[in-house]
């Protein structure tokens, strides 16, 4: 999980695990957020492998993919406005998810992508983001 091939990789990691993981944490607590560690990484590398077959790949990108998405989710059906994120952060990851699965990120010099790795992590995010939503809405009516 924490292999990465390059300094700026595991820079621009870390960065977005902090901005997107401090307000997780500050909400939703630091056992949620471990939760989510922990679910958007197996996912996220079980969905490059499941893809891609047996290859070398590292970084956390698909857990960035995965808070992004749980952060998506409670910002659209919450009744507050939890992270209070500009919403042009979702638009700029959406954008650069779709670029990387085009295969122009590899003309333009960055590497091999593990675009199945972000996917996987987006999507159990989301449901993730989706399955605390239901929880909460649950516990707000009991």
């Amino acid at each position: 999980m924490l292999i990465h091939f390059s300094p700026t990789h595991l820079i621009f990691n870390c960065l977005w695990i902090y901005i997107l993981g401090k307000e997780i944490e500050n909400f939703d607590g630091k056992w949620l957020f471990l939760i989510l560690i922990l679910i958007t990484s197996a996912s996220s590398n079980y969905a490059q492998y499941a893809f891609s077959g047996p290859s070398i790949f590292g970084g956390l990108s698909g857990v960035v993919y995965g808070l992004l998405g749980f952060c998506f989710v409670q910002e659209t059906f919450s009744r507050i406005n939890k992270y209070s994120f500009p919403p042009a952060i979702y638009l700029f990851m959406f954008i650069w998810l779709f670029i990387g699965f085009t295969g122009f990120l590899d003309l333009l010099g960055f590497g091999k992508i593990a675009n199945f790795a972000h996917l996987g992590g987006l999507i159990s995010g989301i449901m993730c983001g989706y399955l605390f939503q239901m929880y909460n809405n649950r516990k707000n009516y009991e």
